[in-house]
């Protein structure tokens, strides 16, 4: 970093914090974070601010900082001003890139909730050698998308290789049951990367290319367009719909192969759907979602779906939080013999776009405040920044990565 952690005022700096998801971070890490943590909350209004710090009832030690998204002087202060920056201010595609570029500049590492494809895949080429050169570390999809997919990839090919000595070069990624519901962010990012996509023939291109992540230069590999229909999954005796979040978790996925030199080989195929009780529920399922994307494509659709999903800023409340769940299963295929594939069960408590992302996240910037990394700058992903040492802590927030053995 280009400022010595010992130099600089916090740890860690919450930025958006009075939003919904930021709220429940700056909670988190005033309830559960290490009490040596020096961290700060900050965002546009000083009044919010210091009403969400009475609220909150937060030790003087963590500061009021103030900083609007649209002012790159004051982004790059705030930026100088912490070893790591922890952003809930989206959508991404409309607001993040100047505090992302503030951070790449600054040295500073950061984590976000990104999940849109088509900004992270723009920002890409001009920012990522801006990081290499300061060593930050800048790592979207810290929430439900897409740590538990990424991660889970990860483990199983760790596991695969303690194993067998080998890494799988096909893997499927099924969501199982789970308990919540859309947070209000993740809604105007789908809209707002819609409305970009409908209007625009390169971000719709960009949105569908499967290796739209890759870094510049490489190859595209082998898999094809994400899953649109039903169909049946032979491997888990069931059938499956479109899962909702697979644009965004398959091409993470893809790009941490590729960062890491293709350790799984340039011809490792993944692919990702939503597990159901029946034929019947995967045609209703993917009748309904063919039917909101029909809509949201075009601009009086979107008008009429905004109506009607969750703003910014809204969200459940503590008791429908607490009752939320997830679970997400892996299988990797052994390359050569079957009878050694693996399977991989991810669990989360706590609901997927609230409870558990706020603290998914929390734990993404305890660990880049932390942990002992590897020394690499630029726009990483959850696996190829931290790995092993966030599936540690992940663990303190009910998020649990186990082997199911005879799973076959």
């Amino acid at each position: 970093m280009s400022t010595s952690s010992q130099q600089r005022a916090f740890d860690i700096v919450v930025f958006g914090a009075t939003g919904f998801t930021g709220r429940l971070v700056a909670e988190y890490l005033r309830d559960d974070a290490d009490p040596n943590t020096r961290w700060a909350i900050a965002g546009r209004d000083p009044d919010k601010l210091a009403g969400l710090h009475r609220e909150l009832q937060l030790p003087a030690s963590v500061k009021c900082l103030t900083a609007s998204s649209d002012d790159r002087a004051a982004l790059a202060t705030l930026a100088g001003s912490t070893n790591v920056m922890c952003t809930t201010v989206g959508p991404y595609a409309k607001l993040g890139e100047p505090l992302l570029r503030a951070c790449a500049e600054a040295g500073t590492h950061y984590c976000d909730l990104a999940g849109e494809v088509q900004w992270m895949a723009d920002v890409y080429e001009d920012i990522n050698p801006i990081a290499k050169a300061s060593g930050a570390q800048l790592v979207h999809c810290c929430g439900f998308d897409s740590i538990p997919f990424d991660l889970g990839v990860w483990f199983a090919q760790q596991t695969m290789q303690a194993r067998f000595g080998v890494f799988a070069n096909r893997v499927r990624g099924r969501m199982g049951k789970s308990r919540g519901s859309l947070s209000g962010g993740t809604a105007a990012s789908m809209m707002l990367m819609l409305e970009q996509a409908s209007r625009d023939p390169a971000v719709r291109q960009r949105v569908l290319d499967p290796y739209c992540l890759y870094p510049p230069g490489l190859a595209p590999g082998v898999d094809g367009p994400d899953q649109i229909t039903p169909k049946y999954d032979r491997v888990f005796k069931r059938w499956t719909a479109p899962f909702l979040m697979a644009p965004c978790n398959t091409r993470v996925i893809r790009r941490s192969n590729a960062l890491d030199g293709f350790p799984y080989g340039a011809d490792f195929g993944y692919e990702e759907s939503l597990l159901c009780s029946g034929r019947g529920q995967a045609l209703a399922i993917t009748g309904a979602m063919g039917g909101f994307m029909a809509t949201a494509w075009l601009a009086p659709g979107r008008s009429l779906l905004t109506r009607f999903l969750p703003k910014p800023g809204e969200g459940p409340d503590d008791k429908a939080r607490e009752r939320g769940f997830f679970e997400y299963f892996v299988h990797a295929h052994h390359p050569e013999h079957s009878e050694q594939d693996l399977r991989i069960k991810v669990t989360g408590r706590r609901d997927p776009g609230y409870g558990a992302t706020s603290r998914m996240l929390a734990q993404s910037a305890l660990s880049l405040a932390h942990d002992k990394r590897k020394k690499r700058g630029g726009i990483l992903t959850p696996a190829t920044a931290m790995g092993q040492s966030l599936i540690d802590r992940l663990r303190k927030v009910d998020v649990t990565f186990e082997v199911l053995e005879n799973s076959q």
